[in-house]
Formats: structure tokens, C-alpha cells, sequence
């Protein structure tokens, strides 16, 4: 199994999004979550150990992908067994949102693909929000157009931000997990998260419609 410490180097200190701060909340709502689903938890502390890494693969289609790479380089060089990578690269490839071409069939991505989401709301799931949009150069600020709202489209010029990806995303995490442990973990995350995104709207000034759904 490879290390905490080995694994550090990996990542970088000052992402706030998908740095190693993130890749252990991951790593601890894993073991919460495996340990009441009965998980395996060698497959899966591996899995959230490395389903962020970043190494020298360069795979276009998104960084899930290549990180499943590079950690089946790694746990080769560990010594593992082919099936036993094997799960961890499915586990790795299996839990992006925005990405279902791969579907969490064993029950070590379910549990990582809800550790990963619940970490994306909640009070931390804010802030990963706002700091995405800021090191993207994003108008953190900007609110969702009325035919955004509408039609759940970007309007011409209109870029995607905080409040674009509370609608496109956050608000729809708890809906997609996979675990009742995990759904159960989610449930006050998620009413922080829509108690913040109405006040957000509310306190920017630029928003008089109705409250945003939840």
C-alpha cells in the first residue's frame, strides 16, 4: 500500500481544490463510509489515495483518466495483483461527475464516487467552488442569466460560474450517490449548501427573481 507520505508528493500544497487537503477528506470519508457499507477497504484507501494524482500522463478527455494511469504504474511497482489494480483504476475512472461513460460497479467506486461528491458541498464544497472559479480567472460574482435559469443554457457571452455550477452540479450531488451512508453524510451538506447559494444571490444585488431551486 502505498504511503501517505509517498503519496504527498504527488499533489500539489497549493490547490485548493484538488490538492492533497482534498485527496484526505476523500481518504477519511472513505473509510467512514466503507466501514458501515463493508467495503474493501485496501482497494479503496488505495483508490482515494490516488484518484486525483497527477504524474506525467497526458490524457486529454480529463484528469480521472490519467490518474487511473498512473496509479496502476504505481501500484505495479508496489507489487499489487492485476485485479486488485485493476479495481482501483475502475474505482479511479468511475468517479467524475461530469464523465458517465464509466458507471461505479463495484461497491469501492460507489463509496469513492460519494466521498468525492460529499466532499463538493457542504461548507468545503463552497469554498472548492469559489476557489475554482478564482484560480480559472472566473467573475466569481456574476449570477446565472434569467434564460440561463430558464433553460439551464449559457446565453451568448455568458460564462459558467459559482452560482452556474450550484445549478448545473452542486445541487444535484445527493441525488446521485450511491450509498445510503453516504446520502445519509450528504443530507445536512447539502441544505448548508442550498442555504448558501440563496444568500449568495440575495446579498449580490443582481438577482430579483425567485429563490433558486434546491
Amino acid at each position: 500500500m502505498p504511503s501517505v507520505t509517498q503519496i504527498r508528493q504527488y499533489y500539489p500544497e497549493d490547490d485548493p481544490v484538488h490538492g492533497f487537503s482534498h485527496v484526505m477528506r476523500v481518504y477519511r470519508l472513505c473509510e467512514e463510509i466503507g466501514q458501515q457499507e463493508g467495503a474493501d477497504l485496501r482497494i479503496l484507501r488505495a483508490a482515494a489515495l490516488l484518484h486525483d494524482i497527477e504524474g506525467d500522463v497526458d490524457v486529454r478527455e480529463g484528469h480521472h483518466l490519467s490518474a487511473a494511469i498512473f496509479a496502476r504504474e504505481i501500484l505495479q511497482e508496489e507489487g499489487w495483483q492485476e485485479g486488485e489494480i485493476e479495481a482501483v483504476a475502475h474505482c479511479i475512472r468511475a468517479h467524475r461527475f461530469r464523465d458517465d461513460s464509466e458507471q461505479p460497479a463495484s461497491l469501492e467506486a460507489q463509496v469513492l464516487f460519494d466521498a468525492d461528491k460529499i466532499d463538493a458541498i457542504g461548507a468545503v464544497g463552497v469554498a472548492r467552488a469559489v476557489a475554482y472559479a478564482v484560480r480559472a480567472g472566473m467573475d466569481v460574482y456574476a449570477p446565472p442569466s434569467p434564460h440561463y435559469l430558464e433553460t439551464g443554457e449559457l446565453a451568448p457571452g455568458e460564462s459558467q460560474t459559482v452560482a452556474h455550477e450550484y445549478l448545473f452540479k452542486l445541487r444535484h450531488i445527493k441525488d446521485r450517490l450511491y450509498t445510503a451512508t453516504g446520502r445519509k453524510m450528504a443530507e445536512k451538506r447539502h441544505q448548508r449548501l442550498v442555504d448558501f447559494f440563496q444568500g449568495w444571490m440575495e446579498e449580490i444585488g443582481e438577482y430579483d427573481g425567485p429563490g433558486l431551486p434546491d
